[in-house]
């Protein structure tokens, strides 16, 4: 606003500034009305004056532009500007003056005054773009000029004038003209044009009227009052001329480029014809004056007709050259090109049509665009293409079509069309619609589409993929489902030891195992690594049976080239319904594979909110373990091995115990595999070692024979010292070594049997016994127990405790039992919870038993009092 405000400001005193100078001359000349000052002298002194100043202002402004522009054309028009001014103001001072043949220099002035303000006016920035253009005008004007003082001397009022008032009189006209053509064609600047203009206008006019009075004898204060419209024009051009406005916006084509911009052509020639056949009718013969007349205007139209035919001619080859442009970019274009009239039939097609579609004009020209259309994409189109015509022609952007466009085979290509509106353009009149054929990026883009969504290596779907479908899966109303994630396990086993070509080759053949489970509409995808996932629209219990197949057919064994290698799964279930979004699916399914992966291998298991409490138990559980010693939260209890001929304790097993301080108290069936995971077996088998050594040498004082059994983890038995540590620890406790049962479990020892049996061979030097644990619960129990050095088995509890009316259990135990005897094995029946299970193991020859039915765990303290109570 304050910005504006100053503009406004700025521009006020302007012009107050240009009022002064010409108030002053009017001020003069209305003097001589007055009586105060001789016509002459106030016309002199008046425009004089004015004339002068209007010279100073405009040349001062040529300096400063080109000062500013540093261009001599820029300034040229302000300049002769000036110099018609002090003209105007000489020729007044010579009607003052009166020389000898004043009616020459009169008319010398005015002639010179005539010549000054064409060219300023002329070269006013923005009047005209070249000097032919500006060649045109001046005969545009020119031919006027004529042919008014043409008619006007032919129709009488000029025929009798002197010479010199003819002269005046036809330089005045002649000037009017071209002033007028010129200002009326200005484009730039137009504003400050036109008060140019205005002002020559006035100026030639009155000042010719001046002169024309001044040699017909008029000297009183006529003279001087003729003079005010001089001062006023001269105010008007100098203000015009020296205002520094802003170029209005135009369009970058010059109208005189176009045969419509030459109406004036017709005007001279009609005005002199008229004149011509008026005065034939009236007068009769022409003189020589009005025969020089009449040649000139003729020169000067024949002139300005010989302008327009190098105009057209010029404009013609410039045509003929675009055109032939036009035409090579349309042949070499990429985009077929069509022109459709109101009913959106195909007028033309460029000729590219031939090239890129294989179309002939006979088979497009003449037909509706629709037609051209794949009837499933017709509608579509024809949708578009009215709202386009509904739309704004001018300022609505183009329509855009996807559609199918059949081309001269008859095959059909995928284009893309844009569709504009161009009838309101007169030289085109019609829609302009580009076809381009996108088929090649259609079909990169679906190959890129499948691409992000497809595993590379087994050509399953990938995560992403997935979640699309489960979306997918989730919209429809009523839709039930299930996901399934699978976790493959010795994966990087196998690409360890056999290499990563030998992994892919399992993971493609996973993909065609769990693929030639699924029925139609189920996905199966890969998510990264060693997971897959599948979904489908089975129930609950459709769903665990197909998952249940698919464990049991990854467990079958991948024989691949040079190579047989194996695997184990886990698989986790959840119902699409049980998640608010496809995210939380799949994060329960996954919870519950882990829950599965937990409990052991090649296991289904569901999701539920159990499943959820169980893996942040776990969590809980493996941070909270790598202190629990430390923290003392660890502990012992002794269950006793009795003899079964007597019933009387010869031994006690250790068994370990987390008192957790929140969670209560942490089995082994739960404890050990925690401690495997976070891999601190070693740590918790050396504890349990030296505490169960500490109780047994504080109860006894070290002369009792009973014996104490510890379990074992493989990690710390293949460790290479220690039978050492054994050794320092029996050493500390001052135990004798063959007290001391180090247990085994038999599901172990096909990890590595070779290192077991070393390590078992170097503790049976240092005397310590060795127990084979859980026996008969392995696959390979009896190829084993001849290599490996025990002395003591304890058979698994699912040997004792079979039902009485299956004949299989005992005679198991029976062959267990005898063949443990004849390799000289102390048998130990583990498990036993009632009496006849006692009986049935007695009576296989089981010498020692252990279980709830003969006696329970319990702490140290109590353990040492049942110890007592039972010492022979």
């Amino acid at each position: 606003m304050a910005v504006r405000l100053r503009a406004r400001t700025g521009t006020r005193h302007h012009r107050v500034a240009f009022l002064i100078a010409p108030v002053a001359g009017a001020l003069v000349l209305l003097a001589a009305p007055a009586g105060l000052v001789p016509g002459r002298l106030a016309l002199a002194i008046g425009v004089g004056g004015v004339g002068l100043w209007a010279a100073a202002v405009l040349v001062a402004t040529a300096l400063a532009i080109h000062h500013r522009d540093g261009t001599f054309a820029a300034c040229r028009g302000a300049g002769f500007l000036g110099m018609g001014a002090l003209a105007t103001g000489a020729t007044a001072v010579v009607l003052y003056v009166e020389p000898p043949g004043a009616g020459v220099w009169l008319a010398v002035g005015v002639g010179l005054v005539t010549v000054f303000l064409i060219l300023g006016t002329m070269l006013l920035p923005g009047a005209a773009t070249s000097a032919a253009v500006r060649l045109r005008r001046a005969f545009d004007g020119l031919g006027l000029g004529i042919a008014l003082g043409f008619a006007a001397y032919l129709v009488r009022p000029l025929r009798d004038t002197p010479y010199p008032t003819l002269a005046c009189t036809l330089c005045a006209a002649t000037g009017v003209s071209i002033v007028t053509v010129i200002v009326l064609r200005a484009r730039l600047h137009r504003p400050a044009a036109l008060r140019c203009g205005a002002g020559a206008i006035v100026v030639l006019v009155a000042l010719s009227t001046v002169a024309d009075l001044a040699l017909w004898g008029f000297a009183g204060w006529v003279v001087a009052l003729f003079g005010l419209p001089i001062v006023a024009g001269l105010g008007l051009a100098a203000e015009g001329g020296s205002r520094r406005s802003a170029p209005v916006s135009i369009s970058p084509r010059e109208q005189d480029l176009y045969l419509s911009g030459y109406p004036l052509l017709a005007v001279p020639a009609g005005i002199g014809v008229l004149a011509a056949l008026y005065h034939l009718i009236a007068v009769g013969p022409f003189d020589q004056i009005a025969i020089l007349l009449g040649i000139t205007m003729v020169a000067v139209l024949t002139m300005r007709e010989l302008l327009v035919v190098s105009d057209i001619r010029r404009y013609t080859g410039q045509l003929r050259t675009k055109e032939a442009h036009f035409r090579s970019l349309v042949a070499g274009a990429t985009d077929l090109t069509l022109v459709l009239d109101d009913k959106l039939t195909v007028r033309w097609q460029s000729p590219a049509a031939a090239r890129l579609f294989g179309l002939a004009d006979s088979e497009v020209v003449g037909r509706t665009f629709i037609e051209l259309i794949h009837p499933e994409d017709a509608a579509s189109a024809q949708a578009g293409i009215e709202a386009l015509l509904a739309g704004e022609h001018d300022d609505g952007p183009p329509a855009l079509l996807n559609a199918r466009l059949r081309d001269g085979h008859g095959v059909w290509r995928d284009t893309e069309s844009t569709v504009a509106d161009q009838r309101s353009v007169p030289e085109v009149a019609a829609l302009v619609v580009h076809v381009r054929d996108v088929g090649e990026r259609r079909r990169l883009e679906r190959t890129l589409h499948k691409l992000s969504y497809t595993d590379q290596l087994t050509g399953l779907a990938n995560r992403r993929a997935l979640m699309r479908d489960l979306l997918e899966y989730r919209r429809r109303a009523g839709q039930q489902g299930t996901v399934l994630v699978i976790d493959l396990h010795g994966l990087a086993e196998i690409n360890d030891s056999k290499g990563r070509e030998t992994g892919d080759a399992v993971l493609i053949e996973v993909a065609r195992r769990i693929g030639s489970l699924l029925a139609d509409g189920d996905v199966a995808a890969r998510l990264g690594g060693d997971e897959f996932a599948v979904l489908t629209a089975d129930g609950a219990v459709l769903a665990y049976a197909l998952a249940t197949r698919i464990v049991t057919l990854l467990m079958e064994p991948y024989r691949l080239p040079g190579t047989i290698v194996e695997l184990h799964t886990s698989v986790g279930l959840a119902e699409l319904a049980g998640g608010r979004d496809s995210e939380e699916v799949l994060r329960h399914a996954d919870l519950a594979r882990s829950r599965a992966r937990q409990l052991g291998r090649d296991r289904v298991e569901w999701y539920d909110t159990d499943v959820e409490i169980q893996l942040h138990r776990r969590m809980d559980l493996e941070r909270e373990l790598l202190g629990a010693v430390e923290r003392g939260e660890l502990d012992l209890v002794f269950q006793p091995v009795v003899s079964l001929r007597d019933e009387q304790p010869v031994g006690v097993e250790a068994l370990l115990r987390w008192r957790h301080p929140k969670l209560g108290t942490i089995l082994p069936a739960e404890l050990l595999p925690i401690a495997r995971a976070v891999g601190c077996t070693a740590e918790l088998g050396e504890w349990v070692l030296d505490a169960a050594c500490r109780h047994l040498s504080g109860w006894t004082g070290g002369n009792s024979e009973y014996w104490l059994s510890v379990n074992v983890a493989p990690r710390e038995l293949l460790t290479a010292r220690f039978p050492e540590r054994v050794a320092e620890i029996l050493d500390h406790h001052e135990l004798r070594p063959e007290r001391l049962v180090i247990e085994v479990q038999e599901t172990w020892v096909a990890e590595d049997v070779p290192a077991i049996v070393a390590s078992l061979a170097g503790l049976r030097k240092l005397g310590v016994r060795a127990a084979l644990d859980d026996f008969g619960a392995g696959q390979a129990s009896l190829s084993h127990l001849r290599r490996l050095p025990v002395d003591m088995l304890k058979l698994d509890q699912s040997l004792v405790n079979s039902p009485a009316e299956r004949p299989v259990g005992p005679a198991v135990i029976d062959v267990v039992v005898s063949l443990g005897r004849r390799l000289g094995l102390e048998i130990v029946a583990k498990g036993l919870e009632s009496t006849e299970q006692i009986e049935r193991a007695r009576q296989a020859g089981c010498v020692y038993g252990q279980g709830f039915a003969l006696a329970r765990p319990a702490p140290a303290e109590r353990m040492e009092a049942y110890l007592d109570t039972h010492r022979p």
